[in-house]
C-alpha cells in the first residue's frame, strides 16, 4: 500500500493585512423612564461609560475610534493599502528571501512589491516587512497574490505563495446629458452645454473636493456652478459640499470651440471629442477617492448643406408695421453653390423685397448676411417661415420654415387732447 509523505512545513509564516483608517466606535443606548424599575441606572451606566460623548450619552456615536474588525469595501478611485510581513518561525537561519505582491484583475496584472531584490539572510524570530499602496482603477473581482521563497540552510530551495480575493465596488453614479445651443449673435460658432449628475451609491456621505471638465483640445470650458454674492463667488450648492448616500447633484459646464477648429471647419460635424470629468471626493476620515471618467463624446448637430441661422431680430413688433431681420447662411458641404432667395408669404407673416434674387455663389464654409423685412398683420405670437434657397447648380431647394418667433402687439394710439 502506497502512503503519501506528510506536506512539509514551511519554516516562514507569511501575513497579509489591509491598512484603513479607523471609525468612530458606536454603542446602543438603553434607556428607560424614571418611574421604571431600574430608575436612573441605565442613564448613569452610559453616563460612566468612557465611550460615549459627554452631555449627549443617548447618542448612538461615540468619541473613540475602533479598529477595522473585517476587510471592509473598497471602491473605484480609492487607494488599496496592505501590510506584508514575512516572520521566521523557524530556529535556524534562512537565506535568499524574496517576498513578490502581484495584484490581478480581469484584464492585467500588476506588480506592487516595493523592492525586487532578496533578502540575504532572515535569523530566527525575525521579519521582513512591506507596505503596497495601489490606486484602483477597474471595478470587479481583485486577486493580491503573496509569493515567498527562500533557500533552507541544507540548501533546499522553497517556495509558497497565498491568494487574497477582494471586490472593488462603484462608488459613484455618473450620467452626461449634451444640450445643443444658439451662439451669441456676436459669435460665429455654438456652444454646446454638458450637464453631469453624480450619485453617491455607497452608504456613507462624502465630501466633494473638486469636481471639474478637462476639455479636449479643441474646447474651451466654463464652470456654471457658482453664482456671486456680496462680491464673493459661492457655490451653487451652499457652504456645505456633502453628498449624503444615494443623493444626487447636477453640474453644469459650457464649452465652446476653439477660434482656430471653427474657422477651419466652418462648423464642427460629426462626433467630436468633449473632454473628461475629475472627481476627487473624501469618505470617512479623510480617506481620498479620485475618478476620471472615459472622454465624453458628442455627436454635432447636422445641419445639412447649408445653414441659416438668425443673427438679428426683435423679441416684439408692432402690429402692420415693417421690422427687420438679420440671416445668416453658411455652406456646410464641400462643393461651390450658386444660391437663389425665394420668400413665400404666410397667412400672418409677410415678406417686403424681391423674392427670386441672386445671392452668388457660396463657397464651401462661407458664410453670408442678408438683411430682410418682415410685417406681420395678425397679433400674438407668429412664426417667421417660408424661406426658399434654391442651389442653382444641382436644381436643390433647401425650405426653411418656423425660423423664429416674434410677439406681434397693437400699436399705441396717441390722443390729443
Amino acid at each position: 500500500m502506497e502512503v503519501n509523505p506528510p506536506k512539509q512545513e514551511h519554516l516562514l509564516a507569511l501575513k497579509v493585512m489591509r491598512l484603513t483608517k479607523p471609525t468612530l466606535f458606536t454603542n446602543i443606548p438603553v434607556t428607560c423612564e424614571e418611574k421604571d424599575l431600574p430608575g436612573d441606572l441605565f442613564n448613569q451606566l452610559m453616563r460612566d461609560d468612557p465611550s460615549t460623548v459627554n452631555g449627549a450619552e443617548i447618542l448612538m456615536l461615540g468619541e473613540m475610534l475602533t479598529l477595522p474588525q473585517n476587510f471592509g469595501n473598497i471602491f473605484l478611485g480609492e487607494t488599496f493599502s496592505s501590510y506584508i510581513s514575512v516572520h521566521n518561525d523557524s530556529n535556524q537561519v534562512v537565506k535568499d528571501i524574496l517576498v513578490k505582491a502581484d495584484l490581478q484583475t480581469s484584464s492585467q496584472r500588476l506588480n506592487l512589491s516595493a523592492s525586487n531584490a532578496a533578502v540575504a539572510e532572515l535569523k530566527p524570530d525575525c521579519c521582513i516587512d512591506d507596505v503596497i499602496h495601489h490606486e484602483v482603477k477597474e471595478i470587479g473581482t481583485h486577486i493580491l497574490v503573496c509569493a515567498v521563497s527562500y533557500t533552507t540552510q541544507g540548501g533546499e530551495k522553497m517556495y509558497f505563495r497565498k491568494f487574497f480575493k477582494f471586490q472593488v465596488l462603484k462608488p459613484l453614479d455618473v450620467k452626461t446629458k449634451f444640450y445643443n445651443a444658439e451662439s451669441d449673435l456676436s459669435s460665429v460658432t455654438d456652444e454646446v452645454f454638458l450637464e453631469a449628475q453624480i450619485q453617491n451609491i455607497t452608504t456613507s456621505p462624502m465630501f466633494m473636493e473638486k469636481v471639474s471638465l478637462e476639455p479636449s483640445i479643441m474646447y474651451t470650458v466654463a464652470e456654471l456652478n457658482s453664482v456671486s454674492q456680496a462680491g464673493e463667488c459661492v457655490t451653487t450648492f451652499g457652504s456645505r459640499a456633502y453628498l449624503q448616500p444615494m443623493d444626487t447633484r447636477q453640474y453644469l459646464y459650457c464649452l465652446k470651440p476653439k477660434k482656430e477648429f471653427a474657422e477651419k471647419a466652418g462648423i464642427i460635424k460629426g462626433v467630436t471629442v468633449i473632454g473628461k470629468l475629475d472627481i476627487v471626493w473624501k469618505t470617512n476620515l479623510g480617506e481620498r477617492g479620485r475618478l476620471q471618467t472615459s472622454q465624453l463624446q458628442r455627436m454635432a448637430p447636422g445641419y445639412g448643406d447649408v445653414r441659416l441661422s438668425l443673427e438679428a431680430i426683435p423679441d416684439t413688433v408692432n402690429l402692420e408695421e415693417p421690422f427687420h431681420i438679420t440671416c445668416k447662411i453658411t455652406n456646410c458641404s464641400e462643393r461651390t453653390m450658386d444660391l437663389v432667395l425665394e420668400m413665400c408669404n404666410t397667412n400672418s407673416i409677410h415678406w417686403c423685397g424681391i423674392s427670386g434674387r441672386q445671392l452668388g455663389k457660396l463657397h464651401p464654409s462661407s458664410s453670408l448676411c442678408l438683411a430682410l423685412t418682415l410685417l406681420s398683420s395678425v397679433q400674438g405670437l407668429q412664426s417667421v417661415s417660408g424661406l426658399r434657397l434654391t442651389d442653382t447648380f444641382l436644381k436643390r431647394t433647401y425650405e426653411y420654415d418656423d425660423i423664429a418667433q416674434v410677439c406681434v402687439v397693437s400699436s399705441a394710439v396717441k390722443v390729443e387732447s
